[in-house]
């Protein structure tokens, strides 16, 4: 088995003994059961004149209501990619113990692509878990299911990705409690300037709009969590915003259009950029 497989495998059975994981599988049941009964009280709402709710007007609602939950799903997975990250390897440069496995023929980019596969298969396996049962919860409650429910949790898997390799290559210079801050507070930045930049696009103001522009570029979480926006809003609600025109792009918690495949595509050399200065920046530092 290739060390960075082995590596991989270590990382993922050390951060399983963590309590980090006991405590978002308890937190994930519990908001999926909150949710599903605050979901299911939308199927009793009336109008004023005490008739029911047409089946598009509860799709609509659901469809909202489901996007403010995924935001704080995505916070959360934000958060623990970041602080699950921040000391991956700061915290065994302190302590030592990356002296014993370097003396081993044990290159350090290996540690380093296995550190990131194994806390990657994690996030990855969370977003899945937590989502699809979030969905089915929904389904259950409602009947309401997104129009792209795989895009949905391959966004938000996504977006955890690039708050874990920011973390990581933070990790490779800071302490861990350092890293894992600036990476969250990054996170925030980067969600902020896309609301400025969607702003921007409402009011045509281009300089605006590029602050939304360049921060995907910089960070691309707000572009993937705008595409998971994408995938949860029914058909009928994104006509609607098409018809409004620019104003219509400028609502932080609706997109009108999927990510461009061109944007994806930099969200795939994102990746291969930052995990290549992790690799290097880690290959520099003196242990």
């Amino acid at each position: 088995m290739p060390p960075f497989l082995v590596i991989a495998r270590l990382t993922i059975q050390e951060s399983s003994r963590r309590r980090l994981l006991l405590a978002l599988l308890i937190l994930t049941l519990l908001v999926v059961g909150f949710s599903a009964w605050g979901f299911n009280k939308i199927t009793t709402m009336t109008r004023g004149d005490g008739t029911p709710l047409p089946p598009d007007q509860i799709a609509l609602l659901t469809s909202q209501l489901l996007i403010v939950v995924t935001f704080m799903y995505s916070g959360v997975l934000a958060l623990s990619a970041a602080v699950v990250a921040g000391p991956l390897i700061s915290a065994e440069v302190e302590s030592g113990l990356l002296l014993s496995i370097l003396a081993r023929p044990v290159r350090r980019s290996e540690i380093v692509i296995g550190k990131w596969l194994g806390l990657a298969t994690l996030v990855a396996i969370y977003a899945a878990f937590a989502g699809s049962l979030e969905l089915a919860a929904v389904d259950w409650a409602t009947g309401y299911m997104p129009p792209h429910p795989v895009e949905l949790l391959v966004y938000v898997a996504a977006e955890g990705l690039v708050l874990l390799s920011l973390g990581l290559l933070l990790s490779t210079r800071l302490s861990g409690i350092t890293a894992g801050v600036i990476a969250l507070v990054a996170w925030l930045m980067a969600w902020i300037a896309g609301v400025v930049g969607d702003i921007g696009t409402g009011l045509q103001n281009q300089a605006l709009e590029n602050v939304g522009v360049f921060s995907h570029l910089i960070l691309p979480s707000d572009g993937l969590w705008r595409g998971a926006i994408y995938a949860m809003e029914p058909d009928t609600f994104i006509a609607a915003m098409r018809a409004l025109g620019t104003a219509g792009r400028a609502n932080p918690f609706a997109a009108t259009e999927p990510p461009p495949l061109t944007f994806l595509a930099w969200v795939v050399a994102w990746f291969a950029i930052a995990l290549t200065l992790s690799i290097v920046s880690f290959r520099r530092r003196e242990i």
